[in-house]
């Protein structure tokens, strides 16, 4: 498996903590329709969060949360449209973008960036 894959993973499980910390309930880990994937999909206070997480280990391309362009909020959306269809008891939802960053020697730092619109 290629690093940046390595890191991702890492970042979905350092992501799972983080909102289990939260008390969110954390329902799918990596849910797939189609060629769609959702990195976390959690519940808190009967609304539906739909997460996207990035995580890098330096910032010399920028932060983890400037690569979530229209583009891929726009497949976050399309995939949640597809569980929604299969979920549809769901009346409250948002996107949401979770950013790690790792700085040499330190924990990482979390970023939560909630209800993201396009």
């Amino acid at each position: 498996m290629a690093l940046h894959n390595e890191l991702g993973k890492y970042g979905e499980e350092l992501g799972k903590l983080f909102f289990t910390e939260r008390q969110f309930n954390i329902l799918y880990v990596n849910w797939k329709y189609s060629y769609y994937e959702i990195d976390i999909i959690a519940s808190k206070d009967q609304v539906l969060h739909f997460v996207e997480v990035k995580t890098r280990k330096s910032d010399r391309f920028g932060l983890p949360e400037e690569s979530v362009d229209g583009k891929k909020l726009k497949k976050l959306m399309n995939a949640a449209e597809a569980f929604l269809y299969k979920y549809p008891e769901w009346k409250r939802v948002q996107y949401d973008i979770l950013s790690i960053s790792f700085k040499a020697g330190n924990k990482p730092e979390f970023f939560f960036i909630e209800d993201v619109f396009l």
